[in-house]
């Protein structure tokens, strides 16, 4: 006779969760190495959210739900003079930052941005900071800020090392909404419980799916989805201090939790996990590994795994400039990722879908010698046949090696190669990057470089004194961790 009822048996929490929760509760910073990094980090995030500023696709999102709300102790939105309620400034400060694909990445089983989570941890920090200066106690400062950016980065990270999201159709924002919930969660001051019931409520949402990263559906929501993700952590974190109960079971749960109604889809090209492979763990112990190692966009906003081609096509466009008609063919050397992610053929339907097309990165700084923002607007494509006409002579080839050393954890390339082929049978030398300029490998190379960016973008929004001052704090490693949160939003709000 079948069964009428189940056991209801409440279980612990699931140990994913249990094991994030006690990681942002006693976790102490102790790697220099680690702040460094989260310095130019902080710095550069900034920096891509006051550049896409300029862009009116961006700024229309931004502002308060309802116009002329006014709210106590409010969030800033870096570059504007919006004052909001923590939630929306999450939103909008998590859309800025990720709008121009600019800003820091982590590339394993999944990929993402683990910088996408300073538009929660900075939309709180600066409102509780502002609260508890106006009841007598003292402010957050910076070093809470970096300390909250590590371990979000770890979260989010770690995560992604073994398990692919992607491979399921889901988009890597869902580790943004864990990470965001975690760390805000504790920044409000919340407990081990509070901390608990708010992560078992992210893992229950309904995850956002990567239809809108892929051809032929990619468009603008790629650029606010991780605002979005972290802007729901700050929520969820609001309801679990509030008292609201937990999901023990949010992850494991038979048939109704994330592993089965989740996780375990059959995908292409590879047979259905058994029982005890359609779960995830913490491949590694949690502690600062991810942000020593994260890799920043340093001179192209062009999704990561074209990085290092964008790097080589620059090379070769002193050897080219007199020639594109010239041309037969072109050969991308690349990893399968790539080819996964933003190799596609066809019209390109607008600025979200160029930025994710390798062939258009390529394309363009053959032609032009360069690659920024501006290559991927309408006007621009449009005034300009050749990059069309370009793309459709360039095929690419996956190199098994550059495969495998992407996922190396000693090496950890995003591996592309060109070569130029003729119509008079001669060719360029193939121009093989196997690692970026933001990479951990060339890191001496690239901080002052991101220095130069971080200037540059502070002076698309303030004037030359405040810019001045702004670059100096963040010069200084322990004058910056000193700084309370709402002294450096007073700089960077209009």
């Amino acid at each position: 006779m079948a069964a009428t009822s189940e056991q209801n048996l409440r279980p612990e929490y699931d140990q994913v969760l249990q094991d994030i929760a006690d990681y942002v509760l006693t976790y102490r910073v102790k790697s220099k190495e680690a702040m460094r990094t989260a310095r130019f980090c902080l710095m550069d995030t900034l920096g891509c959210g006051l550049l896409a500023l300029r862009y009116p696709e961006c700024a229309k999102h931004l502002g308060p739900t309802v116009a002329g709300t006014m709210v106590p102790h409010g969030a800033r939105v870096p570059g504007t003079s919006f004052c909001l309620d923590p939630v929306k400034a999450a939103w909008d400060i998590g859309c800025i930052i990720r709008w121009l694909d600019y800003n820091d990445t982590w590339l394993a089983a999944e990929w993402g941005h683990p910088s996408d989570n300073l538009g929660g941890i900075l939309a709180v920090a600066d409102h509780w900071s502002q609260r508890r200066v106006a009841s007598g106690q003292p402010p957050l400062t910076l070093r809470c800020v970096l300390e909250s950016m590590i371990m979000a980065h770890e979260i989010q990270g770690v995560l992604a090392l073994e398990n692919s999201f992607n491979r399921v159709g889901l988009d890597h924002v869902v580790l943004v909404k864990v990470a965001s919930t975690a760390v805000v969660t504790k920044l409000m001051g919340g407990n081990r419980e509070q901390i608990l019931s708010a992560l078992s409520h992210a893992w229950v949402d309904g995850q956002a799916l990567r239809t809108y990263r892929h051809a032929p559906n990619a468009g603008s929501r790629k650029s606010w989805a991780a605002g979005d993700a972290t802007s729901r952590a700050v929520r969820l974190a609001d309801i679990a201090m509030r008292g609201e109960m937990g999901i023990p079971g949010a992850l494991t749960a038979p048939q109704w939790g994330f592993y089965d109604v989740s996780f375990s889809k059959t995908v292409k090209d590879q047979q259905l996990k058994a029982d005890s492979d359609r779960q995830f763990s913490l491949p590694r112990p949690l502690d600062s590994y991810v942000m020593e190692n994260i890799l920043f966009k340093v001179s192209y906003p062009a999704e990561f795994h074209a990085q290092t081609a964008v790097e080589a096509a620059v090379s070769l466009h002193p050897q080219v400039r007199g020639r594109i008609a010239e041309i037969e063919e072109v050969v991308i050397t690349t990893h399968e990722s790539a080819i996964r992610i933003i190799s596609k053929d066809g019209d390109l339907a607008n600025p979200a879908d160029r930025d994710h097309c390798l062939q258009y990165m390529v394309a363009v700084p053959l032609i032009f010698g360069e690659l920024n923002a501006d290559h991927y607007e309408d006007d621009f494509h449009t005034r300009h046949p050749e990059i069309d006409d370009l793309r459709a002579k360039i095929k690419v080839v996956e190199d098994p090696r550059y495969t495998r050393e992407y996922l190396e954890p000693d090496k950890r390339s995003i591996a592309n190669a060109i070569q130029v082929r003729f119509t008079d049978g001669t060719s360029t030398d193939q121009v093989a990057v196997e690692y970026p300029i933001g990479h951990r490998n060339r890191r001496k190379e690239s901080l002052p470089l991101l220095e130069e960016k971080f200037r540059a973008n502070l002076h698309s929004r303030f004037p030359g004194p405040r810019c001045r001052g702004i670059v100096e704090l963040f010069s200084d490693q322990a004058a910056l961790e000193e700084t309370a949160v709402h002294q450096l939003m007073d700089q960077l709000v209009i």
